[in-house]
C-alpha cells in the first residue's frame, strides 16, 4: 500500500511539473536528491558499521552479559512471564541495549529478530503447539523497541553532522527526555493491556 502512495506522489509532482513548466527544476531537484542520497548511505554505513563493531566488541567481551545482568530487573517487565533465566532474556536485553546505545534499527535486527523467534518458540512450548498469533511477550518487546529509549541518537547525529549542523550532538538530552517519556508511555500501556 505505501508503495502505492509514494509512487502516485512521484507521479503528481512529474504531472505538476509538466503542466507548470518545470520540468527541468524537476530534473535537477532529482539528480540532486539522488547524489545526496547516495552520501547520506555513505555514511550512515560508516556509522552503522562503527557502533556494529563496538556492540560486537562489548559481546565478546563480556560487557553485554555485565549490562544484561544490569537491566533485568527493568527487563522482567516483558520477559517475566518467559523465565528471565531463558535465553531469551539475554537477547532481548542485547536488543535493548543496543537500542539504548543509539545504534536503532530497533527489532528488526538480527538480535530483535532473534529474541522475536525465542519468544515464539517459549510461547509455542507454553502452550503445547505451534503458535501463529503474537504473545503479550511478543507486542511488548516490540512496542518497547519501537519507543526505543536512546542514550546516544547516533543516526540523528550523523543526520545532522552530513548536513552541516554546528553542533550535531546537542540534541543528546532532548532525545534522552523524548524517548525515556516514550518508554515510559510504552510500559504503561503494555501493563495496562496485559492485565
Amino acid at each position: 500500500m505505501l508503495n502505492y502512495i509514494w509512487a502516485g506522489m512521484i507521479l503528481l509532482g512529474v504531472i505538476y511539473g509538466v503542466c507548470t513548466g518545470q520540468m527541468s527544476a524537476l530534473t535537477g531537484g532529482a539528480l540532486d536528491s539522488a547524489r545526496e542520497a547516495v552520501s547520506l548511505c555513505i555514511t550512515m554505513a560508516g556509522v552503522m558499521a562503527l557502533w556494529m563493531g563496538l556492540m560486537e566488541i562489548a559481546q565478546e567481551s563480556g560487557m553485554i552479559t555485565k549490562m544484561t545482568k544490569g537491566i533485568r530487573p527493568f527487563s522482567e517487565i516483558y520477559v517475566s512471564k518467559t523465565s528471565g533465566r531463558s535465553s531469551g532474556g539475554g537477547i532481548h536485553s542485547y536488543e535493548s541495549d543496543r537500542q539504548r546505545a543509539g545504534v536503532g534499527m530497533g527489532v528488526w535486527t538480527p538480535a530483535g529478530l532473534k529474541a522475536m523467534e525465542q519468544l515464539a518458540e517459549l510461547e509455542s512450548r507454553r502452550r503445547g503447539t505451534n503458535v501463529s498469533v503474537a504473545s503479550n511477550e511478543m507486542c511488548t518487546f516490540l512496542i518497547l523497541n519501537i519507543s526505543s529509549l536512546q542514550l546516544i541518537p547516533v543516526n540523528m547525529i550523523a543526520y545532522r553532522s552530513q548536513y552541516g549542523s554546528a553542533n550535531p550532538a546537542v540534541i543528546i538530552a532532548p532525545a534522552l527526555v523524548a524517548t525515556l517519556f516514550s518508554t515510559i508511555i510504552a510500559i504503561i500501556y503494555c501493563k495496562w493491556k496485559d492485565r
